[in-house]
């Protein structure tokens, strides 16, 4: 038995292995950030902390002539979201219904997917710092007008490549600007869509959670992702009518290399 205390669930295998599968199949469209920052592991839930490689000095010692350091390391944190399924429903999934309502799992994988990136790309106060709020680029504003999309995109890629920092380069959209980026058509007839994708020569990522835009350099070891325990179900308690259970995950984020990256504020 192990932290999740699945075995403790009224609930059968078959039906564990469809709220697996739900659950993978709802977190996999919404979970951005992973699809553009390096990503480390799963560790497993005992994992605590990701290796900075640097250390600070001691002001005092043990012993006299003798001198210390203290390795820095970045803290995991955890992410959890519960919701609770009807007895009945799981029940009628094991006779074979094939209209099992998993709607509060479905609203709990987006959330924590949601917080994820927002994590990520904007931070979580007194927990990690995000890609957005480290860079020392000023954003570029691009209001509300589709058509000031590409000439923002290609001036945070020409301040990219004027620091150095080497393509491809994706870019993160939030849920608002990426349904006005899918639906406008340039004169002509062009997608926005497809002129965002040559400018950028990267993957174009729908990010729920996120405001605005971030173009994020995507040649590698910018930004980690160190996973420890990946995203779970884990079981709470239950009684005649409703089971709890609980989307859990731990990870950290670090930013290497601040400069990596330009926001885009809406």
């Amino acid at each position: 038995m192990n932290h999740l205390l699945r075995e403790l669930a009224p609930i059968s295998d078959s039906s564990w292995r469809l709220l697996d599968g739900e659950a993978k199949q709802r977190l996999t469209p919404a979970l951005a950030a992973r699809k553009l920052v390096d990503f480390s592991g799963p560790h497993g839930w005992q994992h605590s902390a990701t290796n900075l490689g640097r250390a600070t000095p001691l002001s005092s010692s043990p012993s006299e002539d003798v001198t210390g350091l203290q390795r820095r390391v970045l803290p995991l944190v955890e992410l959890r979201a519960d919701f609770q399924l009807s007895m009945t429903e799981l029940r009628d999934a094991d006779r074979g219904a094939d209209d099992t309502d998993l709607e509060p799992l479905d609203k709990a994988a987006h959330q924590i997917a949601a917080a994820e990136n927002i994590a990520v790309f904007h931070g979580w106060q007194g927990a990690l710092s995000g890609i957005g709020e480290t860079s020392p680029h000023e954003p570029i504003a691009v209001g509300e007008a589709a058509d000031r999309y590409p000439q923002a995109v290609a001036g945070a890629v020409e301040r990219l490549l004027q620091s150095g920092i080497g393509g491809p380069y994706g870019l993160a959209v939030g849920s608002a600007q990426y349904r006005l980026v899918i639906q406008t058509t340039e004169h002509g007839g062009y997608p926005l869509l497809k002129h965002l994708r040559k400018i950028v020569e990267g993957p174009i990522v729908w990010t729920p959670g996120v405001t605005g835009a971030i173009v994020v350099s995507q040649r590698g070891g910018d930004f980690i992702f160190d996973s420890g325990q990946d995203l779970s179900i884990g079981y709470e308690r239950h009684d005649a009518e409703t089971v709890t259970l609980y989307l859990q995950e731990s990870f950290s984020f670090h930013v290497a290399t601040p400069e990596a990256a330009v926001a885009l504020t809406p």
